[in-house]
């Protein structure tokens, strides 16, 4: 006899309840792939949305948290269902060729986000210490691709992990800024955004920084890298493990874009109750926002506010080079992995020092990082909607997910997400006429 409908969805509830209860243990790739959302690059975007908009664009936080969760989860159940990468499951599915632009144009939007981060972090270690920043970018930048490159998988997942925790600084941060929390609310609940071509360019510029390519390949590929960890093979996996990994990585992924969303809109209401209320409209990226909150907010704000970009920025460089990595090596056949030494993988951990160098030469070339940032947004809006298209079609594909296909609304959600990134491509191309 057939069970009644509401048992199962108790089951289901029970079931997710106790992946829940594991707690920050549980928590992984989702959780860094969320907050690697909030790179400095992400919250120069969000500084200038606060500074110029006031309070006006916060509904665009919430209104977009599902549309990340679910694009992030449907990665993340590719990666778990196939033990392959996004580059290599498209390969397979819709031919190497599809990968080439795709792949080109990632490069060069991650590269430039790559010499933007680093100089954030670079400005605003100088605020903070007085070091100038051109001498700093190399450091940093060597730095972190050493880390990438020498520390085994379990020890750099564990301190992406950890940085994950700085998007706290910025939520601590508004709260010294005084905002008017009154119209702060009512902004975040009624929807309303200008239709002129400033107001159309403000919500792309939020829709490229918060859905972007980057973080859908390195999604697919650290749940491949954490399954590789367990000693999980997913073609030999039960149905019953699948399906319990899958409601982790739900869990996990919620989370981590919960936290990430949580940034953004902490980061729009500091820049709009400081800045914006102060007519300090002018302030162009995170670094400089750090500077001016000084005078308004108080020390421990601007302080926050730097120790936020600096933390961000230490989190996102290693995804963005990583990504661009699993991207490449997926698509020329090469072994990939962070859990591989560099003797197995070379090309592979070369992609991520060239991403970097390239990244680190961009401050040296005297690259303004607004110009920088404006390239990257119009390559990842123009790169995002067709690769979301191809995502959903692999994702609704019995040959690629089988049984473990994601649920009508899931797959709702993420075609009305390549509709609004296509949009949101379209109005780019049709400002630029």
């Amino acid at each position: 006899m057939r069970r009644p409908t509401l048992w199962w969805i108790d089951r289901e509830i029970l079931l997710a309840s106790r992946e829940a209860r594991k707690g920050v243990k549980g928590l992984g790739p989702g959780l860094i792939t969320g907050v690697a959302d909030d790179d400095p690059s992400g919250i120069s975007t969000y500084t200038v949305i606060g500074a110029t908009s006031g309070y006006q664009l916060l509904w665009t936080s919430p209104v977009t948290l599902p549309l990340n969760v679910a694009v992030q989860s449907i990665c993340a159940r590719i990666g778990i269902v196939t033990g392959r990468g996004l580059g290599a499951t498209i390969s397979d599915r819709f031919g190497r060729r599809l990968l080439y632009p795709l792949v080109a144009l990632l490069l060069i939007a991650n590269v430039i986000n790559i010499g933007a981060d680093i100089g954030a972090i670079a400005a605003s270690v100088e605020l903070l210490l007085g070091i100038p920043s051109l001498a700093l970018v190399a450091p940093i930048g060597i730095a972190i691709a050493l880390l990438e490159v020498v520390a085994p998988y379990a020890s750099l997942a564990r301190y992406l992990k950890l940085l994950t925790l700085v998007v706290f600084a910025y939520i601590a941060g508004a709260f010294f800024a005084d905002p008017e929390w009154a119209p702060a609310v009512r902004a975040t609940l009624t929807p309303r955004a200008d239709l002129d071509a400033e107001g159309i360019g403000a919500l792309v510029a939020i829709l490229g920084t918060t859905i972007s390519p980057y973080l859908f390949f390195w999604q697919t590929s650290e749940e491949v890298e954490e399954e590789e960890e367990k000693g999980i093979q997913a073609t030999k996996a039960g149905a019953g493990q699948i399906a319990s990994l899958l409601r982790a990585a739900n869990f996990d992924v919620a989370t981590g874009m919960l936290m990430a969303h949580l940034g953004f809109y902490f980061v729009v209401l500091t820049a709009a109750a400081a800045l914006h209320a102060s007519g300090q409209t002018d302030v162009s990226t995170a670094a400089e926002a750090a500077e001016a909150l000084r005078p308004l907010a108080g020390d421990a704000a601007s302080l926050l506010f730097a120790l936020g970009i600096i933390g961000t920025g230490l989190l996102a460089i290693p995804v963005l080079a990583g990504s661009s990595a699993y991207a490449t090596a997926e698509l020329f056949g090469w072994r990939e992995g962070l859990s591989r030494t560099f003797r197995q993988a070379p090309q592979f951990y070369g992609v991520i020092a060239l991403a970097t160098m390239l990244g680190i030469g961009m401050s040296f070339l005297g690259v303004s990082e607004i110009r920088a940032l404006y390239v990257a947004a119009i390559v990842n809006g123009l790169v995002a909607p067709f690769l979301l298209v191809v995502i959903m079609l692999a994702a609704g594909d019995a040959k690629v997910l089988g049984e473990h296909r994601p649920g009508v609304l899931t797959l709702a959600v993420g075609w009305f997400t390549a509709a609004v990134m296509g949009l949101a491509a379209l109005g780019l191309v049709v400002a630029q006429l």
